[in-house]
């Protein structure tokens, strides 16, 4: 069973910066097609920040604060967060989707729908 533990959530004043991780267990993070979403309470899950077969994508608002990055010899994802706002606030979760089903990633990579696996979620909270 596929499992992704992510940690690196906590609290930071605006401007600040946070290091998300998302550890991955029987899971190839290098090829796999991974993403960070995010949810406020009585709001959907949110993309923040996804890979694909050849590509990163980012949500408008975060584009030039966050980076999206892998350690596939640590099986890792990794959501650098930098000058972060308050509207950043929210609970946020790792994202796979299965191996080997990464097709037509371009049309799907915002849809929490088309992944299989979530992680537990860690709460960023900039205040």
């Amino acid at each position: 069973e596929v499992q992704l533990v992510e940690s690196g959530g906590g609290s930071v004043q605006p401007g600040g910066s946070l290091k998300l991780s998302c550890v991955a267990s029987r899971y190839r993070v290098k090829s796999g097609c991974m993403a960070y979403f995010r949810q406020t309470p009585g709001n959907e899950r949110e993309v923040v920040a996804a890979t694909g077969p050849s590509n990163t994508r980012y949500t408008d608002s975060v584009k030039g604060r966050f980076t999206l990055s892998k350690d596939g010899d640590k099986d890792t994802q990794y959501l650098q967060m930098n000058s972060l706002k308050p509207e950043d606030t929210a609970m946020y979760y790792c994202a796979a989707r299965r191996h080997g089903e990464c097709y037509f990633w371009a049309n799907n990579w915002s849809r929490a729908t088309w992944y299989a696996h979530w992680g537990q979620g860690t709460q960023v909270t900039v205040s």
